[in-house]
């Protein structure tokens, strides 16, 4: 299967009766996805005037994440994407309303830490579940696909958008304006959701007993594998452009220049989703993470910032053809009922991904130069897309193996 959308296919799919509703939903559920954890390390830097603190602080959010999207996969695996999307998403409100009290109140890095957690840990995952719905709404074939690719490149202009946002609000006089705002998008957006009636009508479509869940396929742990290369990779250069920038002297174009590949990220990844190369599935995960990585070594070659932002428009082009190939992996690999999971097992995957990469990156910066981060960052890729090829049958086999599609 190729997997390829038209423009006429996303206009399918967007226009598929009853999906309006969850559409304009998870836009305003997913929007500051982006922008809360990176609002939560301003705030608690403005007010604890420590970066340390702050990074801490984001790291316990950061990992929260990681967890809470496998376990919330899984539940709205169980039961639907409903009742499991109102409980934590009220669990999210009180554990944001406490860290923001805790932050205000000076409280200890052992206070602040653990209610962070919270917050990632009850994050509303809305983005696997209106990935997961579009496996419920549309036969399989292209349309279901733009569906996929839709959810990957919009999820891309929320984390340009994000940042953004969350930079913008920590001016505002007071400095967690940006933390309850993109909250209280995610939980108006998370509830809307899980309320509407095309959401509520889903019904599991096989209740997997295995321990592993999703994991339980060895297609699926080469998709996470090709997640977290990814991640990994990524990781190391959003590390070091900013370093690049204030080598420069010019520590506000760090952002401004990582904002140019995920704009070519965009607009690339809309005319890959109309011919993806290579076809087979097996094969395009691993060469478009070789690839990837292959042109992350650009970023090592130039000494302006303005040859650095040529070249991460280049980089950048290959981002969201992966995002949209992991999405579309998992209809062939993850095992019938767990759609949800197997789309949190891709969230973390990334998440632990990026984790490893900025922390190994710091250290490079720190005491090689940018540079180095840079070059790291594509032999990392390279190792992981390897590894991606030698297991490359297993993502293969999983296309033979029948599986329960209820619509």
């Amino acid at each position: 299967m190729s997997h390829s959308a038209r423009l006429t296919d996303y206009r399918t799919a967007l226009t598929t009766p009853g999906m309006r509703g969850p559409v304009v939903a998870s836009v305003l559920a997913r929007l500051p996805i982006a922008m809360v954890g990176l609002s939560m390390l301003f705030y608690v830097r403005s007010v604890s005037g420590s970066f340390a603190t702050a990074g801490l602080v984001s790291a316990a959010s950061l990992i929260g994440v990681a967890v809470g999207s496998i376990v919330q996969g899984r539940l709205m695996d169980r039961y639907g994407p409903t009742r499991p999307l109102l409980r934590v998403t009220g669990l999210f409100a009180v554990f944001v309303t406490l860290a923001v009290l805790a932050v205000e109140s000076g409280a200890h890095l052992a206070v602040l830490m653990p209610l962070t957690f919270g917050v990632g840990l009850t994050e509303p995952m809305v983005g696997s579940a209106s990935r997961a719905l579009w496996q419920q709404v549309l036969p399989p074939g292209n349309a279901r696909h733009a569906g996929f690719a839709y959810e990957a490149i919009s999820m891309e202009v929320f984390f340009i958008l994000g940042p953004g946002l969350a930079g913008l609000l920590v001016t505002a006089p007071w400095a967690g304006t940006g933390v309850v705002l993109g909250a209280t998008s995610m939980v108006i957006g998370a509830l809307w959701f899980a309320l509407n009636p095309t959401v509520r009508g889903v019904r599991p479509e096989h209740e997997s007993r295995d321990l592993l869940g999703a994991l339980a396929s060895p297609g699926m742990r080469t998709v996470a594998l090709a997640a977290l290369g990814f991640g990994v990779t990524i990781g190391f250069i959003e590390v070091a452009v900013p370093a690049a920038a204030a080598e420069a002297g010019h520590v506000g174009m760090g952002g401004l220049l990582l904002s140019l590949w995920s704009v070519s990220s965009v607009l690339f990844g809309v005319l890959y989703a109309m011919k993806p190369f290579p076809r087979a599935m097996h094969l395009r995960l691993p060469v478009l993470l070789g690839g990837f990585a292959l042109l992350s070594f650009l970023l090592a070659v130039p000494t302006t910032l303005i040859g650095l932002g040529v070249a991460l428009f280049v980089v950048g082009t290959l981002i969201t053809p992966q995002a949209t190939t992991h999405s579309a992996a998992l209809e062939q690999v993850a095992p019938a009922g767990t759609a949800t999971e197997a789309f949190g097992w891709v969230i973390t995957a990334v998440t632990v991904g990026l984790a490893l990469g900025q922390s190994v990156s710091g250290q490079l910066v720190e005491s090689y130069g940018t540079q180095a981060a840079f070059v790291a960052a594509g032999v990392a890729g390279l190792v992981v897309a390897a590894a991606v090829w030698a297991f490359r049958g297993t993502v293969a086999a999983s296309a033979d193996v029948p599986r329960l599609i209820v619509h």
